[in-house]
C-alpha cells in the first residue's frame, strides 16, 4: 500500500478568512467611497472567479466591482454631507 504525503498547502478557507478579517479592519478608517471600492473589489473578484474560472475574469470582476463600489459609496458620502450641513432655516 502506498503512503501519501500530508499536504503542505495552506487551506484556502483560512486565507479567505484572513483576508475578510483584514479588510474589515481596513474599512474602519475609511469614508464610504473608499470602503465601497474595497468591498466592491472583493465581491467583484469573487463573482469574476465564479463566472469565468480564470485570472482574467477575476481581474475584470475586481475592477468593475471596485468602480461600482466607489460610485455607490461616493453617493452615500454626498448624501451624508448634505444631511450634516442642512439646517432647515429658509428665509422666504
Amino acid at each position: 500500500m502506498a503512503r501519501t504525503q500530508p499536504s503542505t498547502q495552506f487551506p484556502l478557507r483560512y486565507v479567505a478568512l484572513a483576508c475578510l478579517l483584514g479588510s474589515a479592519g481596513l474599512v474602519s478608517g475609511c469614508n464610504d467611497a473608499q470602503a465601497g471600492a474595497l468591498l466592491g473589489a472583493g465581491v467583484g473578484a469573487l463573482a469574476g472567479q465564479a463566472i469565468g474560472r480564470d485570472t482574467e475574469a477575476t481581474l475584470i470582476g475586481t475592477a468593475v466591482g471596485a468602480g461600482a463600489g466607489y460610485i455607490i459609496g461616493n453617493e452615500s458620502d454626498k448624501a451624508k454631507h448634505q444631511r450634516e450641513h442642512y439646517d432647515g432655516d429658509y428665509d422666504y
